[in-house]
C-alpha cells in the first residue's frame, strides 16, 4: 500500500465523491436494508447538488483515498455548525469513513482515520465524535480499537427505517 494517498477533496471532485460514496454505502448496507430505503438514501445523500454544497462548506472537510489512480475510500469530517448533531465548537465529527470492500483489512480506513486525527490536531479540537450503526460491528470494533467510547445513542433514518446509532467519542486533550 506504499502508493496510497490521502487527498483533500474540492468541489471539482464532486463526481468522484458521489461515485465512491454510493458504491461504499451500497457495499456496506445494501444486503441488510430494503432496496427502496437504500435508493431513497443514496438519491438524497449523494445528490450532486448536496455534495457540492457540502464540499463548499468551510466547516466540512472531505478526503479521498487514492491507490494507483483509483479512488478506494473517503472521509468526511465536520466542525462547527456543519456537525450533524453536537455542534460543539471544540469538537470534530467523523461523519463518514468508507472504504471499497476489496480493500477492507488493508489499512485504508486507518490511513483515513490518521487524517482525521491530524485535522483534529490542526483545528485544536478537544475531542472527536461520531455515530455508528449498532449492527455495523466491523466499524464499532474499528472505532473502539482507536480509543472511542460510547456515550449515547440516537436514531438514524434510512428511508422509512429507524435504526439505532451508537454515539462514540474520543477525548484528545
Amino acid at each position: 500500500m506504499n502508493s496510497l494517498k490521502i487527498i483533500k477533496a474540492t468541489f471539482t471532485d464532486v463526481e468522484k465523491l458521489q461515485k465512491i460514496g454510493r458504491q461504499t454505502f451500497s457495499e456496506t448496507f445494501a444486503d441488510v436494508n430494503s432496496e427502496e430505503n437504500m435508493k431513497k438514501y443514496l438519491d438524497e445523500s449523494f445528490a450532486l447538488e448536496k455534495l457540492t454544497s457540502e464540499l463548499k462548506n468551510v466547516s466540512s472537510h472531505f478526503y479521498l483515498a487514492e491507490l494507483n489512480d483509483q479512488i478506494i475510500g473517503y472521509l468526511k469530517l465536520n466542525t462547527g455548525d456543519a456537525q450533524t448533531e453536537n455542534q460543539d465548537q471544540n469538537a470534530l465529527e467523523i461523519e463518514r469513513i468508507y472504504v471499497v470492500k476489496d480493500f477492507h483489512g488493508k489499512k485504508v480506513a486507518q490511513a483515513l482515520y490518521a487524517q482525521a486525527e491530524q485535522t483534529a490536531e490542526e483545528l485544536k479540537a478537544t475531542y472527536m465524535w461520531l455515530g455508528v450503526w449498532e449492527k455495523n460491528l466491523r466499524a464499532v470494533s474499528f472505532y473502539t480499537k482507536n480509543g472511542f467510547v460510547q456515550f449515547d445513542t440516537h436514531i438514524f433514518r434510512l428511508g422509512d427505517d429507524e435504526q439505532t446509532d451508537l454515539m462514540m467519542k474520543k477525548i484528545l486533550i
